[in-house]
């Protein structure tokens, strides 16, 4: 784990809900993020400086999984974490008790899909040339991961099921490995394990990218006492991380934001450089993320990992990045607007 820390003059499970305590928040606020580069916005607010000038002071703690962030919001480790919508909506089915407040990756606000960073990768002597060559062979993915949901409705655009293949659960940073020693045939992930798997592993190739199928998309997200007792606080980091995720946006930093990114993140610059392409940074949330949100829990319940739908509007708070954007516009100059 690295911590990362800035002071400003004068910051995919299914757990028990403990409330943070809702008092004015003195100390450094405290964010959660994922160990890839879903998390390089509040990477690079922190490492440019953009919490200090937004005035809140934060501190950043770097997590390998969501089941870690998610207990790290539990216990009061972390005051805001995010949580991809290939399981948050389950874990608000169960009783968690969060309120989202900014986009953490992906483009909920203009596109119901953001996959372009997940691939099907077969090795070379796999025989695999297509989704439907999958048939029979035994295919490393993370269960429940977003790349498991795209994997599995993949298979069902191919007329497959996951009873035609053998999953592997494996984790993220081992894809490379077991595919490399033939304990898998193929693997479903994201970049940078996708491009490090084909950087490495000899005539392994992409049978599939992208293609519209999920959202691999987060939120960052808090307690809502916590928020409500600090709003001007959560509204400075949200400024924050908008600037944050402007910078990581601009073709012109791609090296500096790799730098940053590799220095805190298990990548080379390299695979930073060339996986942020795939990668989407938009924090503007509104109806379209709701509607996402809500295709999201239809095909949880599909798979039967929910049983009720659950209500976007008990999850997506959008008025502290409403205020962002109409305060700071040139941040989000370069975004579409939903079609």
């Amino acid at each position: 784990m690295r911590r990362i820390r800035s002071f400003f003059a004068g910051l995919g499970a299914v757990f028990a809900i403990v409330p943070m305590i809702a008092v004015a928040h003195a100390d450094p606020i405290v964010v959660g993020a994922a160990s890839n580069l879903g998390g390089f916005a509040v990477l690079v607010a922190q490492e440019k400086g953009y919490f200090a000038k937004n005035g809140v002071d934060v501190k950043v703690e770097v997590r390998n999984t969501g089941s870690e962030l998610s207990k790290g919001l539990r216990a009061g480790t972390f005051q805001f974490a995010p949580a991809a919508f290939s399981n948050i909506p389950a874990a608000l089915e169960r009783g968690l008790n969060v309120r989202a407040v900014v986009g953490f990756n992906g483009a909920t606000y203009t596109s119901a899909t953001s996959d372009n960073m997940v691939a099907v990768v077969a090795s070379a002597g796999s025989g695999i040339a297509s989704i439907a060559d999958l048939k029979g062979k035994k295919v490393g993915v993370t269960f429940g991961s977003t790349g498991d949901l795209y994997l599995q409705l993949a298979l069902q655009k191919a007329g497959l099921t996951v009873d035609d293949i053998e999953r592997v659960n494996v984790a993220p940073p081992s894809m490379t490995s077991v595919l490399d020693t033939g304990g898998v045939d193929a693997v479903s992930t994201w970049d940078p394990y996708t491009y490090r798997t084909l950087a490495k592993v000899a005539g392994s190739k992409v049978v599939q990218r992208g293609g519209g199928l999920v959202c691999l998309c987060a939120l960052l997200h808090g307690d809502p006492a916590y928020i409500a007792a600090n709003e001007e606080a959560t509204q400075k980091l949200v400024d924050a991380i908008a600037e944050g995720a402007a910078y990581v946006r601009n073709p012109a930093n791609k090296e500096e934001v790799a730098e940053i990114g590799a220095r805190f993140i298990d990548m080379s610059k390299e695979e930073a450089m060339q996986s942020l392409p795939n990668w989407e940074y938009d924090p503007r949330i509104g109806a379209n993320t709701s509607a996402t949100f809500k295709t999201a829990v239809t095909m949880l319940i599909d798979q039967k990992k929910m049983k009720e739908p659950v209500d976007p509007a008990t999850y997506i708070e959008t008025k502290f990045i409403e205020s962002t954007v109409k305060r700071h516009p040139e941040w989000f100059a370069d975004l579409p607007n939903p079609k």
